[in-house]
């Protein structure tokens, strides 16, 4: 089971850097027309190494979720990097992001919120050896069901439904 953070005093610094500018994506999609899915990479010294968020609508890409656009706003890392951060998302992963979660060995992922979405990439992550803490975040569940209600054709066509 996933710890949850229900208190955000219980955040150390680095959380609060890594999550508010994961959060700041996602509002930065919603207002471009796109998914409201945000994420951001952080070293262990609260260094933003990497933020994107979700632009498959923007930029008319299949892939382009806020996990893939984060690790590719990082730029060329060495694998000892990856392996000191944590990755912030305000969803729960899609098994494309937990894969590149899986692929550079990120040992720590924080999800926002998992109700709106969540396909098992939590325990598939989880049994790898990586962390993962649920925040249940409340203005990432409304944010996030607004966009389903808004605009279901295209959620759908993000996650692969017909």
């Amino acid at each position: 089971m996933a710890d949850i953070i229900i208190n955000a005093t219980q955040w150390t610094s680095v959380d609060h850097v890594g999550f508010s500018e994961a959060l700041s994506q996602a509002r930065k999609s919603y207002n471009e027309g796109g998914i409201p899915i945000g994420c951001s990479l952080i070293s262990a010294d609260g260094t933003v190494l990497g933020k994107g968020h979700n632009q498959r609508i923007q930029k008319s890409s299949p892939t382009l979720h806020a996990e893939i656009a984060a690790v590719e706003d990082a730029g060329r890392l060495k694998a000892s990097t990856y392996r000191d951060c944590t990755i912030y998302t305000t969803l729960s992963p899609c098994s494309m992001c937990t894969g590149v979660i899986l692929l550079y060995k990120i040992p720590r992922v924080v999800i926002g919120e998992n109700k709106n979405f969540s396909m098992g990439g939590e325990d598939l992550l989880r049994q790898h050896g990586v962390k993962v803490v649920i925040l249940d975040d409340p203005a990432c569940t409304a944010l996030m069901a607004q966009f389903i209600r808004q605009k279901p054709e295209e959620w759908n066509e993000d996650i692969g439904e017909v």
